[in-house]
């Protein structure tokens, strides 16, 4: 299995060797020349496979670089019971009482109680691995709105070879999730909070990663899903999902998936376009509605910094969605040239695009709709599914499950993904249930542990000479 680039650089790569670049050269993400199809047989095979058994298998689909006895006890290592609280690892739960066929799927057992722990443990695994492999060295950039850093902390904490420099929204993030980051005291975890937007951050770790000459020298590579490695492994849950929720390969299913960066729906494209049967993926946004526009009329509008709102699902408050340009590149046929007009330099001057009416028409044919949540709405999703369900729910996922309603079809299973546990955003499910949400007991004193965190401007230059200084 060979890579190429969105943007199409020429050169296609293995997968243990984009792994450990993130970006293309350029400035494209990366995407397998072609996704494996999954026929009927198979599908049925799959259906008796544990989590871990599942994920060797689709991971295999796309890893020949990696001898298979090593993945395989790589995959097994990272997806147990003791990590992830079940053995199930992403166990459905019935909302029922809210409507018929609706599911929940649980993503936020890991160590940080968000869906990315799910990727982004295998992708700890992953890294030490190639690493030791090569005898080398890696210095992780990264950009969080406040769960992929601390998914990526924890999973890269105290691993050999390895520094983390993770980029945060100064003062954007929930106390718990600037707690969660801030408390680590492994040496190897770098805490760099920009005064700027979720928005500002990312493309101070796209502009650093565009600097080839200082991303050899400094070996930086990105656990942010632009990574491909991270979505790769966000697709099994897909499955997952889908063989808890039916009987028959026959059934369909759709999914909603909390959107800001476009990540983890776009493993649910991918699992798609392997020929799982979904009906439809749902977008649900908050009130940064970028990709609900674009899903309604086929105009990409990016916002500024100023423009970006401060919500009560601030792992969403994002304006530019790095992880769209993946599906993009499928939407236009995989016509690199076409991406590249839109995505390059040129889209921060323009402030968006807006595809063409042929172009537009071809997103019906990849099965997605979309919806928006407001604070107000979150609020009366958090109650009703609480005194309907009594299951408590966070704000993300209430976006969710607001949004995954509009789009009910009769006979077809909706599977909304769960984002976070309710402890990570306590003020607004006090807001809306009078209570606190319970939270592990190792975490109860989160707060007050001491903190390790610089404070910067948002400055390219700036991240550099740290990263020179601490890398």
């Amino acid at each position: 299995m060979k890579y190429l680039s969105t943007r199409g650089d020429p050169a296609p790569r293995g997968f243990s060797e984009i792994l450990l670049e993130g970006l293309a050269p350029d400035g494209g993400l990366y995407l397998p020349q072609s996704y494996p199809l999954v026929d009927d047989a198979t599908l049925s095979r799959w259906r008796a496979l544990s989590y871990p058994e599942l994920a060797f298998e689709i991971l295999s689909l796309y890893i020949d670089d990696i001898p298979a006895a090593d993945l395989h006890r790589l995959v097994h290592a990272t997806y147990t019971e003791a990590v992830f609280g079940t053995r199930e690892i992403v166990p459905l739960k019935s909302l029922e009482p809210l409507a018929p066929g609706l599911w929940l799927q649980a993503l936020s057992n890991g160590p940080t109680l968000a869906f990315k722990d799910m990727a982004m443990q295998l992708l700890g695994a992953l890294f030490e691995y190639e690493l030791a492999r090569r005898g080398e060295t890696l210095n992780i950039l990264g950009a969080t709105s406040g769960d992929t850093g601390s998914a990526a902390e924890y999973a890269m904490r105290g691993k050999r070879g390895i520094n983390v420099f993770m980029l945060s929204p100064h003062g954007r993030m929930s106390p718990f999730q600037q707690a969660q980051m801030f408390s680590l005291p492994d040496a190897n975890i770098h805490n760099l909070s920009v005064q700027g937007v979720f928005d500002d951050c990312q493309d101070v770790v796209k502009a650093v990663s565009a600097d080839l000459e200082f991303k050899r020298q400094w070996r930086i590579g990105t656990v942010n899903s632009i990574n491909w490695a991270r979505l790769l492994a966000q697709v099994v849950y897909y499955f997952a999902g889908y063989f808890q929720a039916t009987t028959s390969n026959a059934q369909t299913v759709s999914f909603a998936v909390p959107s800001g960066n476009f990540g983890n729906v776009c493993a649910g494209h991918v699992a798609r376009m392997m020929g799982l049967p979904i009906a439809r993926l749902v977008v649900a946004t908050n009130e940064n509605d970028v990709l609900d526009e674009f899903f309604r009329t086929g105009a990409y509008r990016v916002r500024t910094g100023a423009q970006t709102v401060e919500t009560s699902s601030p792992s969403m408050d994002i304006s530019k969605a790095s992880n769209f340009e993946r599906f993009v590149f499928d939407l236009l046929g995989r016509d690199a040239a076409r991406t590249a007009e839109l995505f390059g330099p040129g889209l921060a001057r323009r402030g968006g695009f807006v595809l063409e009416p042929a172009e537009f028409a071809r997103v019906a044919t990849f099965g997605f709709a979309s919806g928006r949540s407001t604070h107000a709405d979150r609020l009366a999703t958090i109650r009703e599914t609480w005194a309907r369900c009594g299951a408590m729910v966070d704000t993300h996922t209430a976006d969710g499950l607001k949004v995954a309603r509009e789009h009910l079809q009769p006979g077809v299973p909706m599977i909304v993904m769960e984002t976070a546990l309710p402890a990570k955003f306590a003020q607004t499910l006090r807001e809306a249930l009078g209570r606190e949400p319970e939270r592990p007991a190792a975490l109860a004193d989160l707060e007050q542990r001491p903190r390790r965190c610089t404070v910067m401007p948002v400055d390219v230059q700036a991240v550099k000479d740290y990263i020179r200084t601490h890398g």
